[in-house]
């Protein structure tokens, strides 16, 4: 049987590994792109898997001043399923982590949740 001095280093080595596959996981996040659409594809938002956006797309066609309100609707809109594609990316990414680290199905890692 393992001394608790050695169940201590075991607990202290494991949260060590895990600390760094988070980390590993938060710059791999960073790299995965995303791309959320609306209005069929007239505008296009680019998102890391971590929701940063790194770019905006907008079809010539909108650019109209009477278009204003459609265009902002169809910005906010793309922004959304930037967000949302970049969450399910990085949902599936943990799980593919967790899975790996035998931690069952749900399991919470404290940072990124």
């Amino acid at each position: 049987m393992k001394s608790m001095e050695e169940m201590m280093q075991a607990a202290q080595q494991a949260a060590e590994t895990i600390q760094k596959q988070m980390s590993e996981m938060q710059v791999k996040l960073d790299s995965i792109e995303v791309e959320g659409t609306a209005g069929g594809g007239l505008v296009k938002v680019r998102a890391s898997a971590k929701g940063r956006i790194l770019g905006v797309s907008i079809d010539d066609s909108l650019m109209k001043p009477d278009d204003k309100q459609i265009l902002e609707d169809l910005v906010a809109a793309a922004f959304n399923d930037a967000r949302d594609r970049a969450d399910r990316v990085s949902e599936q990414q943990m799980r593919e982590m967790q899975g790996s680290m035998g931690l069952p199905p749900g399991f919470n890692l404290p940072g990124m949740g």
